[in-house]
């Protein structure tokens, strides 16, 4: 049998730094277990360097064989917001605000060249958005609709403003994103035999 032990200030660092990473741990856990889709915000615009912190996990989804297919439209410009909105609406044939009133929106799409798992990548990098935003205190939501919204003329007119190639990026989803206007969401029971063991 072999063993090992430590002493003095290197023993108490090792214990440190062990304590550290189960705080950082439950803390992450927390952050999965509590964050809710909110559908409700003030109008105040998060600092930008909290944007892009959020925007930055985002970068460091896991996409397939690391081709990073995705990119982000961070979307602060009220202008440009509130034009997406009315083009969001337009394809669900609603008049209200699918924003929610969110200041921020961070629109994902994926290169449908680089990747086979093009639209898998897309999906997780919506995922690191959504626990970014809780995990700095925001509120958030996914809403869809953002294929189609950069299948039209007004959409496609966005990305080549910005030196995007409208024919090879395709709509994953909007991050909606801001502080919470009320009560923050509870969450709801989740379903029986949600997941099946097989030991």
């Amino acid at each position: 049998m072999v063993t090992a032990s430590c002493c003095g200030d290197k023993c108490t660092d090792q214990a440190a730094g062990k304590n550290n990473n189960e705080t950082a741990m439950n803390t992450t856990m927390n952050d999965l277990l509590t964050r809710r889709s909110v559908r409700s915000y003030t109008d105040e615009v998060p600092p930008m360097e909290v944007i892009e912190e959020i925007c930055k996990a985002g970068t460091y989804a896991p996409t397939g064989m690391n081709r990073q297919a995705p990119i982000i439209l961070a979307v602060t410009n009220r202008e440009v917001r509130d034009k997406m909105s009315q083009l969001n609406a337009a394809v669900f044939g609603m008049d209200s605000d699918p924003f929610y009133g969110a200041p921020v929106v961070l629109v994902v799409l994926a290169d449908t060249t680089a990747a086979m798992t093009w639209k898998e990548d897309g999906s997780l990098v919506m995922g690191n958005l959504l626990n970014a935003c809780h995990a700095k205190g925001l509120g958030s939501c996914w809403i869809h609709r953002a294929k189609e919204v950069f299948e039209t003329e007004e959409g496609k007119a966005i990305l080549r403003d910005l030196g995007i190639d409208d024919t090879k990026y395709v709509g994953i989803g909007n991050c909606i994103l801001g502080y919470t206007a009320g009560d923050y969401p509870e969450a709801r029971p989740r379903k029986e035999n949600y997941v099946y063991w097989i030991k």
